[in-house]
């Protein structure tokens, strides 16, 4: 045999995926990188990359906001649920609702309050 498996190559490492790198060479000093940087075509001319949003994902941000508390988890349809200035916390689940327009220094005074966090 040839070492192949269903047609491909087979594969030399053998035991459990590690997390270590390969080592692709000497690594570039940080001011010229930055010189790159200045000298790459975008930074010369004054544009910019503008990331946009696909809708779909805009939609799940929108699904993922309760506009205000309600008595159910949305998710599993428990009546198990405690609210907190920002959240609605379904126990059954797990699942924490965030409450749209709620403040979220109000959600940090209670969890301190409540020694859900240590203070700094």
């Amino acid at each position: 045999m040839d070492g192949r498996r269903n047609g491909r190559k087979a594969s030399r490492r053998v035991g459990p995926p590690t997390n270590r790198r390969r080592r692709t060479g000497a690594a570039a000093p940080k001011d010229a990188l930055v010189e790159a940087v200045r000298q790459s075509r975008a930074a010369t001319t004054g544009s910019r990359v503008v990331e946009l949003m696909a809708r779909r994902a805009l939609v799940v941000a929108a699904r993922q906001l309760l506009r205000q508390h309600t008595d159910r988890c949305t998710k599993c349809g428990s009546t198990f649920v405690t609210h907190e200035p920002a959240f609605v916390h379904c126990h059954y689940c797990g699942r924490m609702h965030r409450v749209a327009n709620a403040s979220l220094l109000e959600q940090e005074l209670f969890e301190i309050r409540m020694g859900l966090r240590l203070a700094s």
